[in-house]
This record gives structure tokens, sequence and C-alpha cells, in this order.
């Protein structure tokens, strides 16, 4: 069983540590969470840190999408 104190989430690709930071800065903006870097995540509604994710996570698949097609 894994250890629970541990995070099992590494970047594949650590050199998108900064881009992926700041998609996701760009989307809590969008989604009018302002100062979302120096908020505490834990003040947040577990929705509100959910959509964050679950846009970063549609786009990333939708760019994939693309660079598969050809477009």
């Amino acid at each position: 069983m894994p250890n629970n104190n541990t995070s099992s989430n590494k970047l594949v690709v650590p050199e998108a540590k900064a881009a992926l930071n700041q998609m996701k800065l760009e989307i809590a903006n969008e989604l009018g969470l302002s100062n979302y870097d120096s908020v505490d995540k834990g003040n947040l509604t577990a929705r509100q840190n959910g959509y964050v994710g679950g846009y970063m996570t549609k786009r990333l698949v939708e760019a994939g999408q693309r660079q598969l097609s050809g477009k």
C-alpha cells in the first residue's frame, strides 16, 4: 500500500512545471478565483479546486488531440 505522506503525482516532463503552473493560474482567474497562487487552497471548496484541475485536464486533452490530428 502506498505511503499516504508522499505524492504520487510526479511530472513526467519536469520542464513543463512552469507552463502547468501558468495554465493553472490562468484557468483559476477565468473561473473568478483571483490570486489563486497565494490563496490557502484549504479555504476553498472542493468544487472550486476541482474545477481548476478539471479544466486543466480538459485543455491538456484538447491540446493532445489537436497535436495528434495535426491541427
